[in-house]
């Protein structure tokens, strides 16, 4: 199956100069954003109130979440576990982040769990509180210091793994369209005004392996293309690399849209983020991985020389007649 012609001559190249000039602005565009902007951090790392309520019969999550709506906890995160019956709660609270103490935290904690259970009861008299307890914003900040080292290990892993495999040109390459997906995907999704949480941090992790594959599929076929032909010159190689991969780019794509369309239509509020995430990554990705790793590849000076075996007693240079 072809969505798009493997033989066809499409001359991305000759765009690289406008790519890479679009591309750059919209970064530093996307960085203003986050630092100036910011991103609306969830209960995972700002702290706040986790409360664990059961219903004596099943209820459906849609009718908990309008219970708390109507009570006023309008941004509550209502996830079920344990079967229908059984919810945990979280809710942001500035009284309970104000609080200096954790005497006055808990305080504010148990007050909020009565007017939680006073939301719910006034739906259905069957709800009860089983627990609650106070998240302290100290466990939020290791949390996003720990999820921006991830990134990090993550990206340089990568650029370490596409040195040794390919050459230093597709790792300088691969680095730069990694920061480009991630920060563009950030900015995204801080203009939607969405709270960034957990699920939110692991579709920026997913983002990042995902957009490499891309990559490495198209590097993969630059470096087949540049040893087996004689002559070529290297946005021709790149050009052909591109076309060649582009059925296989674009049904890749979709076919992972419509699985984590899923979680972002169906998945409910717990996993709307990392669904609206992985979307925006997505889209990225693949625009990226033609209008920007191949360009900057390009910029860098990728010829057949560097990627020709350098010895004589190399297995794959010896077979070569």
């Amino acid at each position: 199956m072809e969505l798009f012609n493997p033989n066809s001559n499409i001359d991305f190249m000759r765009w690289r100069k406008v790519s890479l000039a679009i591309s750059a602005i919209l970064m530093v565009i996307s960085a203003a954003i986050i630092f100036m902007r910011g991103l609306d951090y969830g209960l995972d790392f700002t702290g706040g109130a986790n409360i664990e309520v059961s219903y004596e019969k099943a209820v459906d999550v849609a009718e908990v979440r309008a219970a708390l709506t109507a009570g006023g906890f309008d941004n509550a995160v209502v996830q079920t576990f344990g079967g229908t019956n059984d919810f945990a709660i979280r809710i942001v609270s500035e009284e309970e982040a104000s609080s200096k103490t954790e005497e006055a935290s808990n305080v504010a904690n148990d007050k909020i769990a009565v007017e939680v259970l006073k939301a719910l009861q006034a739906k259905r008299v069957d709800a009860k509180v089983k627990s609650s307890e106070f998240v302290g914003p100290q466990i939020g900040e290791e949390l996003r210091s720990d999820g921006l080292v991830a990134v990090i290990f993550v990206i340089a892993g990568i650029s370490i793994y596409l040195w040794i495999r390919f050459e230093w040109r597709f790792a300088v390459s691969a680095v730069a369209s990694e920061v480009h997906d991630t920060l563009l995907t950030v900015a995204a999704f801080a203009l939607t005004g969405r709270e960034f949480d957990l699920p939110a941090l692991a579709a920026v992790l997913s983002v990042v392996g995902y957009s490499i594959n891309d990559k490495i599929v198209v590097f993969d076929r630059v470096r087949e293309i540049f040893r087996s032909s004689r002559k070529g010159e290297p946005a021709e190689i790149l050009n052909r690399s591109i076309n060649s991969t582009m059925s296989r780019t674009i049904m890749t794509g979709v076919t992972t849209a419509l699985a984590v369309g899923t979680l972002y239509f169906l998945g409910g509020a717990a996993l709307e983020n990392f669904g609206l995430i992985m979307l925006i990554g997505i889209a990225i990705g693949i625009a990226s991985s033609v209008f920007f790793a191949n360009p900057v590849l390009l910029l860098l000076g990728v010829s057949k020389q560097d990627l020709m075996p350098k010895s004589k007693d190399d297995p794959e240079l010896a077979r070569r007649p």
